[in-house]
């Protein structure tokens, strides 16, 4: 735990913190909900906020803190640093090896998969997967199944591995 006072740390109630993983407040505040779960050698640099019921696989890397490069008569080292929130919301699940960049909201009920980059938003109730990660199903509401990406037919069941 690299937790400082001057930033807000919170974990609800049921959460735990495996292992070897790194949580930094030292950038901004790290706000972890109810019966969330970090897995393995994970790494969480604030601004992040977890809500509930989260589960994070094993070597999951999620930073809100990016360096700025802009003069290059300066060494990057002495340039500044910014940051953007990283959200999820409840229900989300993240597989392992994951990392998810400054700025990007992973909406309710979503699933990233393993080894998968993500560098925008993540819409509610949606699959993910790659580097980029893309959009590999939906949850249709009015027909109550899964939709493939590319298709209009029903997904197969979702089979992620366990972690």
């Amino acid at each position: 735990m690299d937790v400082v006072p001057f930033n807000v740390f919170q974990m609800g109630a049921g959460s735990t913190i495996e292992d070897f993983s790194v949580v930094n407040n030292g950038v901004g505040n790290v706000l972890i909900g109810n019966h969330c779960h970090l897995g393995l050698g994970s790494v969480v640099i604030g601004p992040v906020t977890l809500g509930n019921n989260i589960i994070i696989a094993q070597h999951v890397v999620m930073s809100g803190l990016n360096h700025v490069y802009d003069d290059v008569e300066m060494p990057i080292r002495h340039q500044p640093t910014v940051t953007k929130p990283i959200v999820l919301e409840d229900d989300c699940w993240i597989g392992a090896n994951v990392t998810i960049v400054a700025g990007v909201t992973v909406g309710r009920h979503s699933v990233v998969a393993g080894g998968s980059v993500v560098t925008r938003d993540v819409q509610p109730f949606t699959v993910v997967g790659g580097n980029p990660a893309r959009v590999l199903r939906r949850y249709d509401e009015t027909t109550r199944q899964w939709v493939a990406a590319s298709a209009d037919k029903p997904a197969a069941p979702v089979a992620i591995p366990a972690q």
